[in-house]
């Protein structure tokens, strides 16, 4: 084993066991430093380093507010406490995760800046790059909010991202209106941008209005399946959906977009989300940050939809199922499969009047 795997191993042992805030605390300060000292000195662009920059102090944030209001909350039981501490575990290696993501495709190579480099790097351009992070900062704290993180723990005893806790949640009527579109030959992608707490969070790090994505047979929308938390009535998992459920907050909006699909095709996808709903399925929360399923039918929303497209043939792109953001679904239509058909903002809040 190599030695600084080695060392990684003890520090996160470490970690999970200790009741002292301060390790942690210092590990993710720690962590921020190198990175950002390694960032400063890459041959790179200004913008590159400061958008880095910002990732780092945004991951650092959150681990801080994570740390202070959710491993050490004197309201955790036992349960709950060993989740959260391993969801602290997770979180450590998450910027060098973003520095991977960021920089795999960059020629950056590891040197002291030129005096042209500097000369390049004007007060205008720090001023701006300032106020950049400093917006950025500010959203992360409205977005990482009291209210969202207690919601988000709140959910999270639910969940279970290593065996199948939701089986039948679809009925016999669901699959009878499926089934009754199939002479409509689309499927229908929608994107959301609800406004619930983990969709606020999550945009933090993928920098996406629109943090949800669901599949429906029909234009009308009676029939919307993803993956979803169940709204505390079914458990996380596949789920269906009703229009009402992205109604989170003012302004929360859904855009829908059609995919020209064969009879057979669309019948396959049913007869599909069939064998889900019958073997069993679980919300993928882990995988959202490994990137990896433990079992077939642990999904999140976006491995979902490209999932049911690809075993389909009806893909119009590659990627690791893994790696899916909702947006891909929408920005990675180069050849235009899709057609937009429209989009519904929600100017109300649930249960406002006008």
């Amino acid at each position: 084993m190599n030695a600084v795997n080695f060392l990684f191993g003890i520090l996160l042992a470490a970690l999970f066991f200790s009741n002292n805030l301060i390790l942690f605390e210092l590990t993710y300060v720690f962590i921020f430093f190198a990175l950002a000292i390694h960032n400063f000195f890459t041959k790179s662009t200004v913008k590159h380093k400061i958008l880095l920059f910002a990732i780092y102090s945004m991951i650092m944030i959150f681990q801080s507010v994570y740390n202070n209001m959710i491993i050490f909350s004197d309201k955790n039981d036992m349960f709950a406490s060993v989740i959260s501490r391993i969801i602290g575990l997770v979180l450590v290696p998450v910027p060098f995760i973003f520095n991977k993501l960021i920089s795999e495709n960059r020629d950056s190579k590891s040197y002291l800046p030129s005096v042209q480099d500097i000369n390049v790097f004007t007060f205008n351009e720090v001023a701006e790059n300032i106020n950049a992070v400093n917006k950025i900062i500010q959203q992360g704290q409205k977005n990482m909010s009291k209210e969202n993180i207690d919601a988000l723990m709140k959910d999270l005893p639910r969940h279970n991202s290593f065996r199948y806790i939701n089986r039948g949640s679809l009925v016999d009527e669901y699959f009878d209106m499926a089934y009754k579109t199939l002479d409509d030959l689309n499927v229908y992608i929608i994107i959301s941008n609800t406004g619930s707490p983990a969709s606020e969070i999550i945009s933090m790090f993928t920098g996406k209005q629109y943090n949800h994505v669901s599949l429906s047979f029909d234009r009308e929308l009676k029939t919307i399946i993803s993956y979803n938390g169940g709204e505390n009535i079914y458990p996380p998992g596949l789920n269906m959906e009703m229009v009402e459920y992205f109604n989170k907050k003012r302004d929360s909006s859904i855009i829908v977009y059609s995919l020209p699909t064969p009879v057979e095709k669309k019948k396959m996808i049913i007869e599909k989300i069939k064998e889900i709903n019958a073997e069993g399925s679980a919300y993928n929360l882990f995988g959202l940050v490994l990137k990896f399923s433990f079992k077939p039918n642990i999904m999140f929303c976006s491995q979902f939809v490209y999932k049911m497209l690809k075993d389909a043939g009806l893909n119009y792109f590659e990627k690791d199922e893994g790696q899916i953001k909702p947006t891909d679904l929408i920005e990675l239509d180069y050849d235009r499969k899709l057609k937009y058909e429209y989009k519904i903002k929600f100017m109300l809040q649930a249960g406002e009047t006008a």
